[in-house]
């Protein structure tokens, strides 16, 4: 009878396999061969230590050997080769991102892994989903952009980021644009207690409408100030009248403003700015509003104030954002401009941006 492999055991490797054996979340095979080992260099015989451990005596003499002659690392499993692939996957990728570029079949109208892999005819499901996967096309998930024409986009977003970045001495820089019909919408909310015992915040299905209101803000780009105006309309006569207190804010300052291309900001002949010769309208490119920094404070109202919010009027709508533009005044820090290029964006195909 061939003689088993004796085992010795250093302080480091006892420690090891000693952990293996008594961990409760580590893997069973590793615990199973850390009992084998431990119990071979305790002396055991391999047949014993196969009937304690309900194992065959073959395994427990493999394991004896393998510890023997590579140590820790022979208990580790040894790569394996796996199944060979049934599908080239170059060319199937290549497969799978032309048919994406293609129009599903009706009455879909969308791709999604059964009805590609049934298009294909001879490629699976799972191995469909699997080149989604290592690609990162999630069909279900979709980017909407917005896409500039305005053919000065260059020179008009460099106007307006130098204005951010370098504002002109002793002027004033101040952003300005509408939200307008901000609803005033009324409905149940609250903590409501589970049968389980947790509490979760509830918003009621069923709402009523109290009426719009329309709010001008203008933001000081160098102080974080906010001058607002609340209206019914947003018409050209608001405009101006809000633009006549912004000039009575900053008398006898040279005032650049930013504001978007809508229609009541620039009318053909404007009799407004020849008799206020210390205003400067710069207008942001063609689809390009969110150069103008006043969006980013009109998203923190809308987050902070107006969202899931209960109004019963106009009037109790209004007084919240006036409770926020002060509380904004009196915490509120200025933008700061850092993005380094600004470019309009050119949509592409989706499968010519996959492949590139």
């Amino acid at each position: 009878m061939r003689k088993a492999a004796a085992i010795e055991l250093t302080d480091d490797e006892l420690d090891t396999l000693n952990s293996w054996a008594r961990s409760g979340t580590g893997e069973a095979r590793f615990a199973q061969r850390a009992k084998i080992v431990l119990a071979a260099a305790a002396g055991k015989q391999t047949t014993e230590i196969a009937r304690k451990l309900g194992e065959r005596p073959s395994t427990v003499s493999k394991w004896r050997l393998r510890f023997a002659q590579d140590r820790i690392q022979g208990l580790m499993d040894e790569s394996r080769s796996g199944r060979p692939r049934h599908y080239e996957e170059q060319q199937t990728t290549e497969r799978v991102l032309q048919k994406l570029s293609e129009p599903p079949p009706a009455p879909y109208a969308i791709w999604n892994g059964r009805v590609l892999a049934e298009s294909l005819g001879d490629v699976s499901e799972a191995q469909v989903r699997r080149v989604l996967r290592k690609q990162k096309i999630q069909l279900q998930r979709k980017t909407s952009w917005c896409i500039s024409t305005d053919p000065e986009f260059g020179q008009k977003a460099a106007d307006i980021v130098a204005l951010y970045l370098h504002p002109p001495e002793n002027a004033v820089v101040i952003c300005v644009d509408e939200k307008p019909h901000i609803q005033a919408l009324e409905r149940a909310q609250g903590y409501l207690r589970l049968p389980d015992g947790r509490a979760v915040r509830g918003v009621a299905h069923e709402y009523k409408r109290h009426g719009t209101t329309t709010l001008f803000a203008a933001l000081n780009v160098m102080t974080s100030r906010v001058l607002a105006k609340h209206t019914n309309r947003r018409r050209r006569v608001e405009f101006l009248s809000f633009m006549n207190e912004l000039v009575a804010e900053n008398p006898d300052r040279e005032i650049h403003v930013i504001l978007d291309n809508l229609n009541t900001h620039k009318p053909k002949r404007d009799r407004w700015l020849q008799q206020h010769p210390m205003v400067h309208f710069h207008f942001t490119p063609t689809h390009a509003s969110w150069l103008n920094l006043v969006e980013c404070w009109f998203s923190v109202l809308s987050r902070t104030t107006l969202h899931g919010a209960s109004f019963t009027s106009p009037r109790e709508l209004r007084a919240a954002i006036d409770r926020f533009i002060k509380h904004w005044d009196d915490n509120g820090v200025p933008f700061q401009w850092t993005k380094t290029e600004v470019r309009p964006v050119t949509p592409k195909s989706y499968i010519t941006h996959l492949r590139t």
